[in-house]
């Protein structure tokens, strides 16, 4: 009876097991009990020898109902898991991967085990029980550099990802006991096909071809886990915690520069990017930037001859095959950066998940590393010669930066003009200079900088980049001043208000 209900799946198409409901993520409540029983029934023979085939079309079927979180109560077993954690290989008695016929069943397994995990409470205890993270990165070093096998590899990431965003306590697993931040750091090399030129360097191939979708696919979930596993990475340690960042860190500059299938999938895949940048210590983000090849630097000098002696801001960061330079940095990373940044604001929605992230990752950038902020200074804030329209108004980014500081959402406002704060080295002056006063009073007065000043950090000091049109239209912007009230009531600048009341203030204490 077994064997001919097996050669009865074999001998269906595949859509009749699969493609009818692929789609099917809503059930009928009156068929619950129906769907139990198959459940239960669908164990009960992947537990036997059976076809390849057979157990391809059950865990298909298996993956669709396991999308049922009632379904999926009496059937949640210990038992049941360790039926799927067999068929996916991940028994620690499986050595290799050599068989490919299996690996179908590999892969239908694990996204099972991805459904039923995210579907099922008990299924996640039973995870820790049954240490599945452990179990998962051992099968990722058997394929970690086979290329043929990025659908196993993809689901082993997305199941290793789910287990970290669920269980907090995976994630300290993974980082010290499992090796996962050089394990998944080497999966992301692998998908990229990265070669080393230094120790924190890598060829970039610029005329090369986009990443397939499947490595592009892999890419994102590595991503993603390691996300979860850097999650609380704010300080180093120790060197070693240094070094491994800093690869991490060399790693994701690459992934910047590389493009997907598609546009959406470059988006999404530099998208992940940030967001674990956004965990890498600051101090390790020097590697972002790195100086020039002798090639590289001759190309410069031919470049920097063609252009007219007048052009000084475009000399600094021109080079030839669309390279980013400046003070003989590449700054291709930063300014993907900041063009995924600009894109972002374009959208004009979803600002605090999608572009908060990336404003935020550019001020602590900007912050720590002196080239960096200087080259962001000058594509963001170049030398003013539109004084006559207000900063707000108009396309470029400085436009759009000085849009969002008074945006409704208070932590978009806040992260802009942060921002431009620190490029403007978190000088009051210069901050009002390219922004305003009304557009900057916000961060200003929660810094209790109102009356002038600067911030806490120091900055190395820069020539002076006023231009003529901003020299000449300076005196005009005394026609907009912060103001306050005198003691005697009558209105003065702000300044001299407070000088007042703080005379005031010393006389009644020596009175007293």
């Amino acid at each position: 009876m077994r064997k001919a209900r097996c050669k009865e799946l074999k001998s269906r198409p595949r859509s009749w097991t699969y493609n009818v409901h692929r789609a099917t993520f809503k059930f009928e409540s009156t068929d619950e009990d129906k769907r139990k029983k198959l459940c239960e029934g669908i164990f009960k023979v992947l537990i036997k020898d059976i076809p390849t085939t057979c157990q391809v079309s059950c865990l298909e079927v298996l993956r669709i109902l396991s999308r049922d979180k009632k379904v999926l109560v009496p059937v949640t077993t210990k038992e049941n898991m360790q039926i799927l954690l067999r068929l996916a290989k991940l028994n620690e008695l499986d050595d290799s991967l050599e068989k490919v016929s299996e690996f179908p069943v590999i892969v239908e397994s694990l996204k099972c085990l991805c459904n039923i995990v995210f579907n099922s409470q008990m299924a996640q205890q039973l995870s820790l029980e049954l240490n599945l993270a452990a179990k998962l990165c051992n099968l990722l070093r058997k394929c970690k550099d086979r290329k043929f096998i990025n659908d196993i590899k993809c689901f082993d990431l997305r199941l290793l990802f789910l287990l970290s965003l669920l269980h907090t306590d995976i994630r300290s697993q993974l980082r010290y006991e499992l090796q996962g931040l050089p394990l998944l750091t080497q999966i992301l090399e692998s998908a990229f096909s990265i070669k080393w030129t230094d120790e924190y360097e890598s060829a970039i191939d610029h005329n090369g071809p986009p990443l397939s979708p499947q490595e592009t696919d892999c890419a994102i979930e590595a991503l993603k886990a390691l996300f979860n596993v850097t999650v609380d990475s704010w300080k180093v340690h120790k060197e070693s915690d240094s070094h491994q960042f800093r690869v991490m860190a060399a790693v994701l500059r690459h992934c910047l520069l590389i493009v997907g299938p598609t546009e959406d999938k470059t988006e999404e895949l530099h998208s992940n990017a940030v967001n674990l940048l956004s965990n890498v210590p600051v101090s390790c983000l020097d590697v972002l930037i790195c100086p020039l090849t002798h090639e590289e630097t001759a190309q410069q000098a031919t470049t920097l001859d063609e252009l007219p002696s007048n052009k000084t801001a475009e000399k600094e960061t021109v080079l030839k095959n669309n390279t980013m330079v400046y003070n003989g940095m590449n700054m291709e990373a930063i300014h993907v950066l900041l063009n995924f940044m600009e894109k972002r604001i374009d959208k004009g929605s979803s600002y605090r998940e999608g572009l908060t992230p990336v404003l935020s990752l550019l001020t602590e950038c900007s912050r720590a590393h002196r080239n960096i902020r200087k080259f962001l200074k000058d594509q963001v804030l170049p030398p003013l010669r539109d004084v006559t329209n207000r900063p707000e108004v108009g396309s470029t980014v400085r436009n759009k930066l000085v849009r969002l500081m008074t945006h409704v959402d208070l932590g978009v406002k806040q992260i802009a003009a942060e921002f431009l704060f620190v490029l403007c080295k978190e000088r009051v002056d210069s901050l009002l200079k390219y922004t305003g006063y009304g557009n900057a009073a916000g961060l200003l007065a929660a810094r209790g900088l109102l009356a002038g000043g600067r911030g806490d950090n120091w900055y190395s000091e820069d020539e002076d980049t006023d231009t003529e049109e901003y020299k000449n239209a300076k005196p005009k912007e005394e026609l907009l001043k912060p103001m306050g009230l005198k003691p005697d009531g009558t209105i003065t600048p702000l300044e001299e208000a407070l000088n007042q009341y703080s005379v005031i203030e010393e006389t009644s204490s020596d009175t007293d």
